[in-house]
């Protein structure tokens, strides 16, 4: 495929940073909007007192977070205590820059991405899994036995459904054939060969379900299991710190949407019969990327509203036992097709 034309550096920056806005902005009302259908499907009020319908909420929360009194563990390794939560959110924004969010040129003249990379696939994978080492530090360097509890089952976590996510991928791999995310969404994984409609069907399930294990939500959220371990790694956290950790979260959920749109669900492209009621409105840049990853973010507050906690154990055996496994025998039934059918 062609190469996309690159943008000016100055115009890279601009958008990096619009970027980082824009993500930091969706993170304040994803948590009034969780909060708010959390209510509705506990029977409750949610947030509603703080401005018009619950909107000024966050700004409520952020000033509270920034004033609150900041503790901080007198035996704990400073520099590293302060580092872990900067690590997080920092690979939680940088993973995002690699997804395509619409066609070249689609952004006033621009290129709706930061990074046109022919390796984005490993590159996102890479930075959301460094960003659990700011997780597995703050509880190292917080001096507490239930700090250090919850970042050892973080990482211990992230490794068994680490295997899962990649395998799933691979399925995608091995159908399109590159590693860049643009050349992705322009194959379109589900306009092949109806043979591989099955294995990828499986590797979507898998992928979206290791996804979750991923971000930490229910019923895969061990590492915060209040109840078990005193909220683990955020156990000595406090203030504007506290924050940090839990805006990465949802940036990652964020991330996780968009990426699970952009392998498996055509990214930025819409159905093509909406171009019969409106010509060329399945290509509408960001509209259709943003409406994807809304429908995966409701997903992920509707299982936290139903779903029990897994147990540990429980959490490690469905890794390592059963999405591991589907996800190698989609991947081989996969290379098998393509290999001896088509």
């Amino acid at each position: 495929m062609t190469p996309a034309p690159n943008d000016p550096l100055i115009v890279t920056f601009i958008k990096a940073l619009l970027l980082c806005v824009l993500l930091l902005g969706a993170f304040a009302y994803m948590t009034v909007i969780e909060r708010k259908i959390l209510g509705r499907m506990q029977h409750r009020l949610g947030p509603n007192r703080v401005g018009p319908f619950g909107l000024l909420q966050p700004i409520a929360d952020a000033i509270k977070s920034i004033f609150k009194e900041d503790i901080v563990v007198s035996a704990s390794d400073r520099f590293v205590y302060f580092l872990a939560p900067f690590i997080s959110i920092t690979f939680a924004l940088s993973a995002f820059g690699a997804i395509p969010a619409g066609p070249a040129g689609s952004l006033f003249g621009f290129n709706p991405w930061i990074m046109d990379l022919d390796i984005g696939l490993l590159y996102v994978f890479a930075a959301t899994s460094i960003g659990v080492y700011g997780i597995f530090l703050a509880g190292w360097a917080s001096n507490s036995k239930y700090s250090l509890l919850g970042g050892l089952r973080s990482s211990a976590q992230m490794i068994s459904y680490e295997l899962g996510l990649g395998l799933s991928a691979l399925t995608v791999i091995l159908i399109t054939g590159t590693l860049n995310l643009r050349e992705i969404v322009d194959t379109g994984v589900w306009s092949v060969s109806p043979w591989l409609w099955v294995p990828l069907g499986i590797a979507f399930v898998t992928y979206v379900i290791s996804a979750v294990a991923e971000v930490n939500r229910t019923p895969f959220d061990l590492p915060e299991a209040e109840q078990e371990i005193v909220a683990g790694y955020l156990t000595e956290y406090s203030s504007i710190k506290w924050a940090l950790f839990q805006m990465a979260e949802y940036v990652n959920m964020m991330t996780a949407a968009a990426f699970i749109s952009t392998l498996f669900l055509g990214g930025w492209r819409g159905p093509a019969f909406v171009d019969q009621i409106i010509p060329g409105m399945s290509e509408w840049p960001f509209v259709w990327l943003i409406l994807k990853m809304a429908l995966f973010m409701f997903l992920f507050i509707w299982l936290r509203a139903t779903l029990p906690r897994f147990r540990y154990d429980q959490l490690m055996r469905f890794g390592w036992i059963w999405l591991f496994e589907i996800a190698l025998l989609s991947a081989i039934a996969t290379a098998a097709i393509i290999a001896f059918v088509l």
